[in-house]
């Protein structure tokens, strides 16, 4: 069976692909090393400047927001292309995928208007507040704490795993602004000017790259946040932060197919190399055996993700994109470790495999980071709880 788009949903991409080769940065620019996620360097800021005018930043929404009012299948094409040729829409994917969905979903006219347009033309940056020492994925346990006070929230805790914190000019900030109810449901979302007295960012380096600092600790120390600074109702985040996160696990597993996708072709192209025992890795049954396996993996997620798209074309919920979180983000972290132990010694080659992987390092650190992927936007084991409850209908233990 051959699954393809329709005729007009090829018109979409070719117009797309033909767009971008006019339009893209060059590579030497798109691979600049980056500061953190929320440093918008001026050509960033040009190209998803750039994105929005021509209705390609945002393409499933209306052209006065960046996009085009795209169909869901030409979402897909659109992910498809942009993360094949690993373009990025943004420096600050958080704003763009979580942070600009939820104004747009949640925030008051004037809200809209203070940050919702400003963002998308990447005129601002933003953090994301929602980690904690004590709440991570359990993110109803956190506890800064929002004291509304007349006019103003009075903001006190500590956040961790901010990423982009100590470049960003706004946080949409998640805290307790009821302690007296059950967790889930005395939660708000305060916008914070991340330059107000009393909010303190510490970046700190990553082991894997010691020279790129994203990760912060936030301090608030008596935060005065004025109460229009408030996102939808009072001590209803819980609600909203369930509709911000869907925002970025609808997409997530494009981003784990074609990374899955770029490993697979890299290991491929290894067969001829010296295998750790003698001879080349084309003549070990095990590497013939990986490459087989994880081909059928690369095709499964994209044959399970497209079924989804399917479901979603038609107004179903696609309860594939779940199941494929967790699936893409284990598959990609087996298949570079199988890799790395196939390889040996070679899994450390930065200056063979480094440009062919990601650009920016060896098989081995692609490894590390893989451990990362099963993190964002839901851990494998909230993946696997979501998934028991909500898709097999399981009681909970």
């Amino acid at each position: 069976m051959r699954l393809g788009y329709r005729g007009t949903e090829e018109s979409f991409r070719h117009e797309l692909v033909t767009w971008l080769e006019q339009h893209v940065p060059a590579r030497e620019i798109l691979d600049q090393p980056k500061q953190s996620s929320a440093f918008l360097q001026d050509w960033s800021r040009a190209w998803q400047r750039t994105l929005f005018d021509a209705g390609w930043l945002v393409p499933g929404w209306p052209p006065e927001l960046g996009g085009r009012n795209a169909s869901p299948s030409e979402q897909m094409i659109y992910f498809e292309e942009m993360t094949r040729r690993e373009i990025p829409r943004t420096m600050n994917p958080q704003a763009l995928g979580i942070i600009s969905p939820s104004l747009r979903d949640y925030g008051s006219p004037e809200q809209q208007e203070r940050w919702l347009l400003p963002t998308l033309k990447a005129e601002i940056a933003w953090c994301l507040g929602m980690s904690e020492p004590g709440a991570g994925s359990d993110l109803a346990s956190l506890k800064t704490r929002a004291v509304l006070d007349g006019d103003n929230f009075i903001v006190n805790g500590q956040k961790v795993w901010t990423s982009g914190a100590h470049h960003s000019d706004w946080c949409m900030c998640y805290v307790r602004t009821d302690p007296d109810v059950p967790k889930h449901k005395g939660i708000s979302i305060l916008i914070i000017d991340m330059h107000s007295p009393g909010v303190e960012a510490r970046p700190f380096a990553e082991l894997s790259e010691p020279n790129y600092f994203d990760f912060n600790e936030v301090f608030f120390t008596d935060v005065v946040v004025p109460k229009e600074h408030l996102l939808g109702d009072l001590n209803n985040g819980w609600a909203l932060t369930q509709g911000s996160l869907s925002h970025e696990r609808a997409m997530l597993w494009i981003d784990a197919a074609y990374a899955a996708q770029r490993a697979f072709a890299v290991m491929t192209e290894l067969a001829d190399r010296p295998a750790p025992g003698g001879g080349t890795l084309s003549d070990d049954a095990r590497y013939r055996d990986l490459v087989g396996r994880f081909y059928v993996d690369t095709q499964a997620q994209m044959l399970m993700g497209y079924r989804g798209l399917s479901k979603m074309a038609l107004g179903k919920p696609a309860v594939e994109h779940s199941l494929l979180k967790l699936y893409g983000s284990e598959s990609l972290q087996e298949l570079l470790l199988s890799g790395s132990e196939m390889l040996g010694h070679g899994a450390v080659d930065v200056e063979v495999l480094g440009p062919k992987m990601w650009r920016d390092g060896s098989w081995i650190v692609q490894f590390l980071r893989s451990f990362a992927a099963t993190i964002p936007g839901g851990t494998s084991e909230i993946q696997r709880n979501i998934i028991a409850e909500r898709v097999l209908g399981l009681p909970r233990a």
